[in-house]
């Protein structure tokens, strides 16, 4: 949340042709009552793009996944990993890992709405519900109403304890639970999430499940992303830092005569560069100035001239 917005998916689809991107989690009530626009609007070429809705009830997570195929995303997400206390409060996110039944209501009136995939994003468990057992009986619930893919961030949640940034990286790993999921029901698109930092890894986990899905590394380092339509795909590799930087300008250009500040879209790129010589000040130069109210499209063109002539 706060992070794969608009500008940073169009960034990432630069770097890679082929991967899913996410947006972040959007609640149903501020779908429903709140800036429609604002959430669901995209750039076609995000393309393939999934809506990743948070809710519980079924009739109006069936009225978001509407807008979700009538605004063109080609996939609908039901996040029931999110361990926030705002998300527990409104009855989303990790805590209906306990409540099976509940998920498969809805996971069955959104897909008696659309016609594009819907897909749920789970744990492995919650607090002390962290046996293989749950874990199935909680996808042999979504499977029995025809959800095909799950992605399973590979940690349990604790709901109790703590904060959801802990929640991201104090429970154990625990990658050999999804790839017995995967061998207990291989008609299932199993897609692991968590700790995956590298293409490496990727193509590692690739050799037992069917996808990988990743967060933090790719927003830290994005000039990974453009190994993947060559290395996870077959297909050409990606462009340089330096091009998608240039690609970038007139984005930049376009969404600033819309209204929209530099930082706003700046802030998605300040890794791009990371392990290259003038990576630093390419980032200090941004953070310093592209949060100016006069700050216009030539100070990505000076920080991209920092790192340019540090080559």
């Amino acid at each position: 949340m706060d992070w794969s917005d608009r500008h940073c998916r169009y960034f990432w689809r630069l770097l890679t042709r082929r991967a899913t991107l996410y947006t972040e989690m959007v609640t149903t009530g501020a779908l429903l009552f709140g800036d429609r626009q604002r959430h669901l609007d995209f750039s076609p070429q995000e393309q393939p793009a999934a809506l990743q809705l948070g809710g519980s009830n079924p009739q109006e997570l069936a009225q978001c996944a509407q807008l979700a195929q009538q605004w063109g995303y080609s996939e609908v997400n039901l996040n029931c990993g999110c361990p926030s206390d705002r998300v527990q409060s409104g009855r989303f996110g990790a805590c209906l890992m306990a409540e099976p039944a509940l998920v498969a209501d809805c996971l069955a009136a959104m897909r008696a709405a659309v016609s594009i995939p819907v897909t749920v994003k789970h744990r492995i468990g919650i607090d002390d519900m962290e046996d293989y057992a749950g874990l199935t009986a909680f996808v042999e619930a979504q499977a029995a109403v025809g959800i095909e893919t799950f992605i399973v961030h590979a940690r349990k949640a604790w709901l109790n304890g703590l904060s959801p940034k802990e929640n991201r990286e104090i429970p154990p790993l625990k990658y050999d639970m999804v790839y017995q999921l995967k061998r207990d029901f291989p008609q299932l698109e199993i897609v692991l999430n968590g700790g995956i930092n590298t293409i490496e890894e990727c193509e590692q986990h690739l050799q037992q499940l069917d996808g990988v899905m990743l967060g933090r590394a790719a927003y830290q380092n994005p000039a990974m992303l453009a190994e993947v339509d060559s290395r996870l795909f077959g297909d050409a590799p990606g462009p340089t830092p330096v091009e998608v930087v240039e690609q970038m300008l007139p984005y930049i250009e376009r969404e600033m005569q819309n209204g929209q500040r530099l930082n706003y879209i700046s802030r998605h790129m300040l890794g791009l560069f990371q392990g290259v010589p003038g990576a630093r000040r390419f980032r200090r130069h941004l953070s310093e100035n592209a949060h100016r109210p006069d700050a216009g499209p030539e100070v990505m063109r000076e920080a991209l001239a920092l790192v340019t002539q540090a080559a």
